[in-house]
């Protein structure tokens, strides 16, 4: 899991995941444009997110397409489970005291 989070503390890499997300199977050169990052830089940035399972090559001839790993999220959704429903109930306390609080105010 270590290597998630290591992989993910890089703003550039969660930029590179962002424009995965929004058109998956971007090549280098796309993503070079998009983000103003030296081919280089990205490519050392598409191989620890690679590294760490998060993205995935479909070889085309000379290019590669980089796709997202929906599965290599899981850890970190596994992780952040248990602290979500922490603060959902947090709030759903708190909407609960407003209720009782203010009962004549509405939405």
């Amino acid at each position: 899991m270590r290597d998630v989070f290591d992989a993910l503390a890089e703003p550039a890499r969660r930029a590179i995941l962002d424009e995965l997300r929004v058109r998956d199977g971007r090549v280098v050169g796309e993503l070079v444009e998009r983000l103003g990052l030296s081919q280089t830089s990205v490519s050392k940035h598409l191989k620890v997110l690679r590294n760490a399972g998060l993205v995935t090559t479909l070889v085309e001839g000379q290019q590669r397409r980089y796709l997202l790993r929906p599965e290599g999220m899981r850890e970190v959704e596994d992780w952040l489970a248990p602290h979500r429903a922490f603060w959902e109930r947090r709030f759903d306390d708190l909407a609960d005291h407003l209720d009782r609080t203010y009962p004549e105010e509405g939405p």
